[in-house]
């Protein structure tokens, strides 16, 4: 047994999300909400890895996610397979929904049943409710918000968070083969190419990355707008996660997209001012 089965299913979440761009959001809960949201990171980390990890054919990915399936069918049935206890408490505690869950199973069935390139922006933020705003759903219940604004929140964070991602990991997703950036993004600047190395080193690449960072701004303000309503809610998190993209964001922006492109981040001290300055210490 290692230390961190020893120390218990949230130090083993914790050590898996400590290198995320959510940590320090999750850090920011209670310990009932924080271990909850350990899980769920867990949860996704784990079929994340299905679809991405080299390795596995088409065929034994889409095996590994029907298990999944399978696995959250008992959990709600009452009879949690092993690899699923972490998420009893939460799910009870918080009325997590099924349904979110498979979301994120069906996002990564669409990594596994075609190399996604230059999708139709339709599809591109069917990929984004499932991958980011169904745990974004699972999130705000577990940040205790009423269902209508909850959902809204899940809605445009998830998206704007998910869009932003694939701004920042466009060169990481193109070695797996991988384009993200709509078809109606890469119009916009006049990039006919497909294939990402090709679509990568064209000069209309900032032209279609920032069409897609609109798209997410216009996503960001809609948050601002759900979170100044202050509605109920353990909200220091969200309100955490919101402003470390839109820096993100602002930084790539501020570099554009053409190569050769450094991955923007965000240091401790950045971070450490992020917090104090929307004072979400208190």
């Amino acid at each position: 047994m290692t230390a961190a089965q020893a120390a218990g299913p949230e130090s083993q979440a914790q050590n898996q999300a400590s290198g995320s761009s959510f940590y320090a959001a999750m850090r920011l809960l209670p310990r009932s909400e924080r271990a909850a949201m350990f899980a769920i990171y867990a949860f996704c980390r784990q079929v994340d890895d299905i679809a991405d990890d080299p390795g596995p054919s088409p065929d034994e990915r889409r095996a590994a996610l029907d298990a999944w399936r399978d696995d959250l069918a008992a959990l709600f049935a009452g009879a949690p397979p092993a690899r699923t206890h972490d998420l009893v408490e939460p799910v009870q505690r918080f009325a997590l929904k099924k349904e979110d869950f498979l979301a994120i199973v069906d996002g990564m069935r669409m990594d596994v049943d075609e190399t996604i390139r230059a999708p139709a922006f339709d599809k591109l933020d069917l990929y984004c409710d499932r991958v980011a705003s169904a745990v974004g759903r699972l999130s705000v219940r577990v940040f205790g918000m009423d269902e209508a604004p909850g959902r809204d929140l899940a809605h445009h964070l998830g998206r704007a968070l998910q869009l932003t991602n694939i701004l920042r990991d466009l060169d990481e997703d193109a070695a797996m083969g991988r384009l993200y950036l709509p078809a109606e993004a890469l119009a916009e600047g006049g990039v006919e190419a497909r294939d990402p190395a090709e679509v990568l080193a064209h000069p209309g690449i900032d032209g279609a990355c920032r069409w897609v960072g609109a798209v997410a701004h216009r996503h960001y303000r809609q948050v601002d707008a759900i979170l100044a309503a202050r509605p109920a809610g353990r909200l220091r998190a969200p309100r955490l996660m919101s402003a470390v993209y839109v820096e993100i964001l602002a930084r790539m922006e501020s570099a554009g997209w053409t190569a050769p492109r450094a991955r923007a981040r965000i240091g401790k001290g950045a971070l450490l001012w992020i917090v104090l300055r929307r004072g979400l210490l208190a």
